[in-house]
């Protein structure tokens, strides 16, 4: 156990030393903000405003928030992901470069080394993530605050689940890296692609069924709809109390993934939990797999 914590201290304080690696995790959130809103934002109010019946008044302020808590909610639940990628290349530098050969020669044993990794990539996920969920909740307060204590809470605990998704996922990806040029392709391809089968670019209600219905067979669409169901929960209940009929705001539920519907059965939030966190354990139990078989077979 002192040895895997000193290891965690050390893999932890080689993230935070490394400028260009710790700043390119932190800023990639708020950039992403900036893109959104000034790229998306519009499309969104124009989907939300399309699926409003004819002559119904609905504030500024609502609109603003409703589009708001979309932004945001595709934002942390990329960035959980992603950041948990760039967190854990440190594991591949310490391939590329032939500090692992140093590592092992010294008493300390595979599965450790392996662990503190998880472990420490976990940490300083976390840490950039849980900040850029103070910046979004910033951004809401700006435009139009709706979310309860309880929803904020919730909201901060899919965060953490998802970091740990995102987690145990890099870490079974970054299991077969060895090269700089491997890390940074993976690091391409997930930071492009993530957020399009995750849903949160665009929703998967927009999807063909049949894409529709593979997509639904991924976990992190599960982190995405939570994150919407805690951001978008006060303002479709202040829309309720205003007058909008509730046909309309399951309307809106099910435009933006809140509503998840696999097969044409609808997915509640606590199943939601059971599959983000069934993935994690088994993510997880593979990672810890891959590394009994290579400390095997060496």
């Amino acid at each position: 156990m002192g040895t895997l914590n000193a290891l965690v201290k050390r893999n932890i304080k080689l993230f935070f030393k490394d400028k260009g690696m710790f700043f390119t995790s932190l800023v990639t959130p708020a950039i992403l903000l900036v893109l959104y809103v000034t790229f998306l934002g519009n499309v969104y109010r124009d989907s939300f405003l399309s699926a409003f019946p004819a002559g119904l008044e609905i504030s500024e302020e609502l609109i603003d928030s409703l589009v708001g808590s979309q932004l945001i909610s595709s934002i942390l639940a990329v960035s959980c992901v992603t950041v948990a990628f760039c967190s854990n290349l440190l594991m591949v530098q310490d391939r590329a470069n032939g500090t692992v050969k140093d590592l092992t020669i010294a008493p300390v044993k595979s599965s450790a080394l392996s662990m503190s990794y998880y472990f420490s990539t976990l940490f300083s996920t976390l840490v950039i993530c849980i900040v850029a969920a103070v910046v979004c909740f910033a951004y809401i307060a700006f435009v139009g605050w709706y979310m309860s204590g309880a929803d904020v809470l919730y909201l901060l605990l899919d965060v953490i689940l998802l970091v740990m998704f995102g987690t145990a996922l890099s870490s079974i990806v970054n299991f077969f890296l060895n090269s700089q040029g491997q890390m940074s392709a993976v690091g391409t391809i997930v930071s492009a692609g993530y957020g399009f089968i995750c849903g949160a670019y665009m929703p998967i209600s927009q999807f063909s069924p049949g894409l529709r219905n593979v997509i639904l067979f991924l976990p992190g669409t599960y982190g995405t709809s939570l994150i919407r169901n805690h951001s978008m929960r006060g303002v479709f209940e202040e829309m309720t109390s205003q007058g909008l009929p509730s046909e309309v705001t399951e309307i809106l539920r099910d435009l933006v993934d809140c509503n998840l519907y696999f097969f044409d059965n609808i997915v509640g939030v606590g199943t939601m939990y059971l599959i983000l966190g069934g993935s994690v354990i088994l993510f997880v139990a593979i990672y810890i797999f891959m590394n009994v078989l290579k400390i095997r077979k060496n």
